[in-house]
């Protein structure tokens, strides 16, 4: 018992030390991480997005958008993409950029507001993210416009920022995207083989006055004496109204008629609220009618309640012929404009079905007017109001096929240009499944097991993570979780990146048959060169220091620490997450391939420089990866590797050998620690390394060797 009490002392020593240097450790990084937020003034960052404006009126309409303006004159649009958009992210939250879309349907300038992505936090700074989105200024959306490595003969190409390709896809999908999304709700862009239809979207405070000068109202004032004319037919004379009631300058009756499904008509004269509620109820490719008169002169008629019709009322669109019916009679209580309220009569009608009427073609609106002649027989004529929609409010014309074609998602284009390199690790997967499946044969021969180590490496190390930098990090368990919990999971963000998402795939179904350290062993290119440091340290004669398994058992829940410390981090702060998570040197080493500043180099070559005494220090003690991946490491379905029952009581050499320490001295391998490096099984079938299969074979001869001297004394 007195042999042990020093062990016992250094296991509870370290148990207690572990959490503090852990904490210590993450808040050194989120000090030195880079700081980015939504600490802008918005209406700064509208300014910016739109330098060519002198001043932006509110937000108006649904999305909010502002209109530009200079010297007085309408010169464009300025919004927020988060707004227009909204598309989520990586971790869930969308990106924020303020962008300015000119009368031309050209892009003035992209401001960034805010962002909280991980493909944006860590490694680039915040000036090559506004240089970059300040290349957007002049693109032209009616054209195809893409990033330059995914551009096609024709379109518009932007440079990405370099090393960043799938940080300025994001970006570029939240410009792009919002940007056509208000471009063609103001009617600056076409509808692909749709034809004219109306903006129902644009808005701005009108008074009557105003909606009737523009022309968004269409107006018939008709005198008595007007109406007499109409009504007089060669020597018939009729009368409108009797003789002596009204002089031929009286107004008989002034009738308005405008559609109202537009917001800027119809939220104008009816309420934000009730134009909603009765734009909802539509019926499909509906339109919402407002009629109004003031005069001497009825538009209903007398009769209209007992027949269900408006018989002095019809539309008349081409060649056919609408009739107003009660049953399209929509009542409001209260007109938000005052000047409607204060008509005789107003009709607000639902019109749909076989009364469908095209809003964006002109129209116009019959009146019957009755009267009688001096025989006291009865007359008609009918009178027209007509109506042609604001050039404003029709959005016609049609998108060029660059652009239309532009439109579908971005992850498509980026897995066509990546097929190569899709396909090559595919190849390499493919690999690695007939490694696993044949591990047993490749473990009987140490030398090929030893050549197919060193080849793979190589290939995960150079290719996958130095060339393709398809390197698995913490970051991306976090902002999947942060997607998932958040409720704004996207797909698309995540096949941005394909090798990632093809290696993510093939590892969380690699999972459920052999636990984690299949990644961790075989496809991690900082795994990978931290087994070429400790071959290094061989050649080199350098000792490996050997921690006792009481120390070692106490260390490794240090990555554990680490793991759900930023995992509870990106539950309150993304942002804070992703900067400790640079405890991972993964970026620096790999993805940055060192070009990174001199604390994140110091650390990535400190760690490299432990694994020449402590092989695969890094992993066994600090990454918050593996300890994401070992956490369901026990769903694993199969039992791969294989033990004798005198491991660990009568030998000892593969726990000594383990190079990450996973074998327990009593001989279990710890599924959480092992990386599946087969190892240990090549000593299992190693007949002059294992003391069975020595023992085995040591009898096997000596047998032979009876046998051979009772051959040979036999006469």
């Amino acid at each position: 018992m007195a042999a042990e009490e020093p062990e016992e002392a250094s296991r509870g020593t370290m148990g207690a030390f572990s959490l503090p240097v852990v904490l210590l450790m993450i808040c050194i990084f989120i000090a030195a991480g880079p700081r980015t937020g939504a600490a802008e003034d918005r209406l700064a960052a509208l300014g910016a997005a739109f330098p060519q404006a002198d001043r932006f009126g509110p937000a108006e309409g649904m999305p909010p958008v502002h209109s530009a303006y200079r010297q007085g004159a309408l010169v464009g649009y300025a919004f927020f993409s988060r707004e227009a958009d909204g598309r989520a992210g990586y971790a869930g939250r969308p990106l924020d950029v303020a962008v300015g879309v000119t009368l031309e349907a050209k892009i003035a300038g992209a401001k960034i507001v805010e962002h909280h992505e991980p493909i944006l936090m860590i490694g680039i700074r915040d000036d090559q993210l506004q240089a970059f989105v300040g290349r957007y200024a002049g693109v032209d959306l009616k054209a195809g416009v893409r990033i330059k490595s995914l551009a096609r003969p024709g379109d518009q190409a932007i440079d990405a920022i370099a090393g960043a390709t799938v940080s300025s896809t994001a970006l570029h999908d939240a410009i792009i995207g919002s940007a056509r999304k208000i471009a063609r709700a103001r009617g600056l862009l076409g509808s692909p083989g749709a034809g004219p239809r109306l903006d129902l979207e644009a808005f701005e405070l009108k008074t009557w006055a105003e909606l009737l000068e523009g022309g968004e109202i269409a107006m018939l004032d008709l005198s008595v004496g007007a109406a007499d004319k109409a009504l007089s037919q060669g020597e018939r004379q009729a009368r409108a109204l009797p003789e002596g009631v009204a002089s031929a300058d009286t107004r008989l009756v002034a009738i308005y008629a405008a559609v109202a499904t537009p917001a800027l008509i119809g939220r104008n004269l009816l309420g934000e609220r009730v134009h909603a509620s009765l734009v909802a109820d539509l019926p499909p490719e509906g339109q919402l009618l407002i009629v109004g008169a003031e005069g001497l002169y009825s538009i209903r008629g007398p009769n209209w309640r007992r027949s269900g019709l408006f018989d002095r009322l019809q539309i008349v669109q081409g060649e056919r012929t609408i009739a107003l019916k009660v049953d399209q009679l929509r009542v409001v209580e209260r007109y938000a404009d005052p000047a409607l309220g204060a008509l005789r009569e107003v009709l607000v009608l639902a019109l749909g079905g076989d009364a469908r009427l095209d809003g964006a073609k002109p129209w116009r609106l019959d009146v019957l007017i009755h009267g009688q002649t001096e025989q006291q027989e009865s007359a008609n004529a009918i009178v027209g109001v007509d109506y042609r929609p604001p050039a404003r409010l029709v959005i016609g014309g049609t998108e060029s096929p660059a652009a239309v074609d532009a439109e579908r998602p971005i992850w498509i284009d980026i897995w066509q240009s990546r097929v190569l390199d899709i396909a090559l690790l595919t190849a390499l997967l493919l690999a690695l499944y007939v490694i696993l499946i044949f591990q047993d044969w490749i473990a009987r021969d140490r030398v090929l097991w030893n050549r197919l180590r060193i080849l793979f490496g190589l290939a995960v190390l150079g290719w996958l993570g130095f060339v393709a930098r398809a390197q698995l990090s913490v970051v991306n368990v976090l902002t999947f979780a942060s997607s998932l919990i958040g409720r704004h999971f996207d797909w698309a963000f995540f096949l941005l990146e394909p090798l990632i998402f093809v290696l993510w795939s093939w590892v969380a179904v690699a999972m459920l048959f052999w636990g984690r350290g299949v990644f961790c062993g075989w496809l991690c290119p900082f795994g990978a060169l931290q087994d070429f440091v400790s071959r290094a340290a061989r050649a080199l004669k350098i000792k490996p220091l050997q921690i006792p398994f009481g120390l070692h058992e106490r260390l490794w829940p240090a990555k554990y620490i680490l793991f759900l410390g930023l995992f509870a981090a990106s539950l309150g702060s993304m942002a804070l997450a992703l900067r400790g998570a640079e405890v991972e040197p993964f970026k620096t080493a790999v993805t940055m391939r060192f070009a990174r500043d001199a604390l994140y180099i110091a650390y990535a070559l400190g760690l490299l420089a432990a694994g020449l005494f402590v092989e695969r220090f890094f992993c066994r003690y600090l990454c918050p990866l593996g300890a994401a991946l070992a956490i369901p490491a026990r769903l694993r379905m199969f039992e791969w590797l294989k033990r004798r029952r005198q491991c660990g009581t009568e030998c000892q050499i593969c726990a000594v050998h383990c190079p990450v320490q996973a074998i327990h001295p009593l001989g279990q391998i710890n599924p959480n620690e092992c990386i599946h490096c087969l190892r240990c099984q090549t000593n299992y079938y190693d007949d002059k390394l294992c003391p069975p299969l020595i023992q085995r074979r040591t009898r096997r001869e000596a047998r032979a060797q009876l046998a051979k001297t009772a051959a040979g004394s036999t006469p």
